[in-house]
């Protein structure tokens, strides 16, 4: 290689360094920076949407932010978090919580159901049915794990399933042999309606594994230090992991069971209830958000996603038309794609 043509490439890396750092610091650092908080089971859609939706808007850079839902509601309301949007595993989350001090409306954008995940490694994982699947749970050297109720709807809704599973199997001792013999969780019953309360300390022991939020157990079932997980069924498709349906009765995913599933209450450190009732995934953009406009034009491109098939993959059933709570507080834009 001559000494000109050495000195022509060198030349080249080097423009194409100023041209990198340019856009780094001039073009990439001025772009609107969306900030949008989501279920933990709603991370990988996400991705998905923050991809696209920057593919049309070169000018914004979609922050995402995941975490348990009713953890990434406290920071709104303890720690003042700024969020554009805001998108969570349990709509009444922003019902019961957020409006109307940090949000206006919400609006119900899919669906969901609870499921029994596991892998081929699973102890029972070839035995394991709707039949006796607590009783593959209860075996000594069985290890499963839930999200924790405080931070996570997906661990509200998982203690929710095993209290219903009584319910449904005419059996007294399920959620006694299964949380209550494992961790500080308690329960009572008073006409009918079954009460659990968590405290601050779960304390879970060597037989039940808890996590901030579900996802945090897929690494838990891969590396078989669990063998079985309560998780979201979108979660466990996603993930590629094996999963065991339960009954409508017990799953949380049929309106038809309203009446049956309300009949159990979670009690959540420190002085919040979440009562049971079908998976519905709802979304707002909260007061404080600093970008509204682009947090519009972020939710337009979600619902359309979602009313146009597009997330279907995700294994979160879309609800088409959306609901919306307060049609008149919604920002016109929206109006299109919802219904009251």
């Amino acid at each position: 290689m001559s000494k000109k043509i050495g000195v022509c490439i060198a030349v080249v890396i080097v423009l194409l360094l100023m041209g990198a750092s340019y856009y780094y610091f001039f073009i990439r650092e001025s772009r609107t920076k969306l900030v949008v908080m989501h279920a933990g089971s709603l991370t990988l859609p996400f991705d998905y949407l923050e991809n696209r939706f920057e593919e049309n808007n070169l000018d914004v850079d979609v922050q995402m932010r995941s975490g348990g839902s009713a953890q990434l509601v406290r920071s709104i309301i303890d720690l003042n978090k700024k969020s554009d949007v805001l998108a969570v595993a349990d709509y009444s989350l922003i019902k019961n919580e957020l409006i109307p001090e940090y949000a206006s409306w919400y609006i119900n954008f899919a669906r969901d159901r609870m499921v029994l995940a596991y892998t081929d490694s699973s102890r029972y994982s070839s035995e394991v049915n709707e039949a006796n699947w607590y009783e593959i749970l209860e075996m000594d050297n069985v290890v499963f794990g839930f999200s924790n109720p405080n931070d996570d709807p997906c661990g509200y809704r998982a203690l929710m399933v095993i209290q219903l599973a009584e319910i449904y199997y005419n059996n007294s001792k399920i959620f006694d042999n299964l949380i209550v013999e494992n961790t500080y969780i308690t329960i009572s019953e008073s006409n009918g309606t079954y009460t659990i309360t968590c405290p601050e300390n779960i304390a879970p022991n060597q037989k039940v594994s808890v996590r901030t939020k579900s996802v945090d157990l897929i690494y838990l079932l891969q590396s078989n230090d669990l063998d079985y997980a309560f998780e979201y069924r979108s979660v466990a498709v996603q993930h590629n992991l094996k999963f065991l349906t339960l009954p409508e009765a017990i799953d949380l995913s049929n309106t038809s069971y309203e009446d049956t599933y309300k009949k159990v209450k979670v009690n959540r450190f420190p002085d919040q209830s979440s009562s049971g009732k079908p998976i519905v995934y709802g979304l707002t953009i909260p007061k404080n958000a600093e970008h509204r406009d682009t947090a519009i034009s972020f939710v337009k491109f979600l619902l359309e996603e979602y009313k146009n098939g597009k997330m279907d993959k995700f294994g979160q059933p879309a609800i088409v038309p959306a609901f919306v709570n307060n049609k008149t507080a919604l920002p016109e834009e929206l109006k299109d794609y919802v219904t009251e």
